[in-house]
């Protein structure tokens, strides 16, 4: 009969153990710490202004005038909320434009409806158009940076002690 026989040693033992210790933790409880150091995480790239992966947001016109890029009225960032069950952890918005700030939108046109022109304000200056084409950079806010995955990793250890 031929086989092959495998021999662990080392951190076997202690592995062996956190399998075992892994029945026994609340589930619930670690993906409940999960998502809400997931929304914390997301809500500081509103003040720091960078998306998960460390790169600076393209500044905004809002920014570009002595407000911030993404927190006119701060609609969106409050708009962020996490949810967690024994099975996951997730954080989102249910706000429409959403998407749109995250991946971007390579241009759209917008024409007046119920008037002649659209009339709107850039920085104090009034502007009346027939239409207007926008183009608005991706600026991600959602996603896993470098320091999430640690600090999930650290949780989860902590989670197995």
């Amino acid at each position: 009969m031929s086989g092959i026989r495998v021999s662990m040693a080392g951190q076997f033992e202690e592995y062996k153990e956190r399998l075992q210790r892994l029945g026994s933790i609340d589930r619930a409880e670690l993906m409940a710490a999960i998502a809400e150091a997931l929304r914390t995480s997301t809500d500081e790239r509103f003040d720091t202004e960078t998306s998960p992966d460390g790169v600076a947001w393209k500044r905004s016109i809002r920014a570009s005038g002595g407000g911030k890029t993404l927190t006119d009225r701060s609609h969106l960032r409050t708009s962020i909320h996490a949810r967690s069950s024994e099975k996951g952890a997730e954080i989102g918005t249910n706000t429409i434009y959403a998407a749109t700030h995250q991946f971007g939108d390579p241009g759209r046109t917008i024409r007046a409806k119920n008037k002649r022109m659209l009339a709107f304000q850039i920085g104090g200056k009034w502007y009346h158009k027939k239409q207007v084409t926008i183009k608005i950079p991706a600026r991600p806010f959602l996603g896993l940076s470098d320091a999430d995955r640690t600090e999930i990793i650290e949780l989860m250890e902590e989670a197995l002690t």
